[in-house]
């Protein structure tokens, strides 16, 4: 079989077992819908340069690009060793417009769905989807905003905005980085990471000192996002200072004790 039939045959396979339109992936590549089509349909063959974008793209190394049994993806998804190097589906939404990839918002009420649906292009489109005009951001790479919860990461504040950069090398991840985190454990947390990877498992860690630190194992990840920056309409208190911080960690502590130490009645009471 003609070589370029061979790869347009594994290229479609592969578009479609990932949940891409052509459209989305000529979005991804920089290039038009119509080259997408050429290449599939085996009229005309990609340069080097955008065959390994593929092969990034999908997961893949070139050479599976041009093997008659290239694709083996059962379910989407194919997996490979405990480290976290698997072939990941990220479905995006794009603008009408212009065809750029957006932004999409996960807000604090659909992350449970979230975790239900995050392969499902369908799903995806109907969260909010927005562009953000600046230069921080590469507009060749994939980008959520998810809003928190809780108080584990003080000082950012409960319902702050984070956005976040999409990471498909998990082995890259830098120990202390800030990161949501999409498991089957968990949900979608926000935490610092640890790397052991090599050892199957990411350390999670809060800046909030009254939660401890936990073990997520790589089997459970579904999704790790490094986050870039927050948005809060939390203004900083001006008159707020170290001795309230202090307070309110006394109070999280008094409550920790209050729930896990067996109470005596020895006539103390907490000052």
């Amino acid at each position: 079989m003609d070589i370029k039939l061979i790869f347009g045959r594994n290229m479609g396979r592969f578009r479609r077992k990932l949940g891409f339109t052509q459209q989305q992936l000529a979005v991804r590549l920089g290039i038009a819908r119509a080259t997408v089509g050429a290449y599939e349909q085996g009229r005309a063959a990609p340069p080097l340069e955008v065959m390994g974008q593929l092969a990034d793209c999908f997961g893949c190394s070139v050479d599976e690009l041009v093997k008659e049994e290239a694709v083996r993806l059962p379910g989407g998804v194919r997996h490979t060793d405990p480290a976290g190097e698997r072939l990941r589906v990220l479905s995006v939404a794009v603008d009408g417009v212009d065809q750029r990839e957006q932004i999409t918002l996960v807000p604090v009420q659909a992350a449970a769905g979230y975790l239900e649906g995050h392969r499902d292009p369908d799903f995806v489109a109907r969260l909010p989807q927005f562009m953000l005009p600046v230069s921080e951001l590469n507009p060749n790479r994939s980008y959520r905003m998810f809003q928190i919860k809780g108080d584990s990461m003080r000082p950012l504040p409960d319902g702050a905005y984070l956005i976040a950069e999409f990471v498909r090398d998990w082995q890259q991840l830098r120990d202390y980085q800030c990161c949501v985190v999409v498991s089957t454990g968990e949900g979608v947390v926000f935490k610092r990471i640890k790397n052991h990877l090599n050892e199957g498992y990411l350390e999670l860690i809060s800046d909030n000192p009254a939660y401890q630190p936990y073990r997520m194992t790589a089997d459970q990840l579904l999704e790790v996002w490094r986050v870039k920056a927050y948005l809060s309409f939390d203004l900083p208190d001006p008159h707020r200072g170290p001795a309230d911080e202090a307070g309110e960690l006394l109070g999280r502590l008094r409550q920790l004790l209050d729930q896990y130490v067996p109470q005596q009645n020895t006539g103390r009471a907490w000052a």
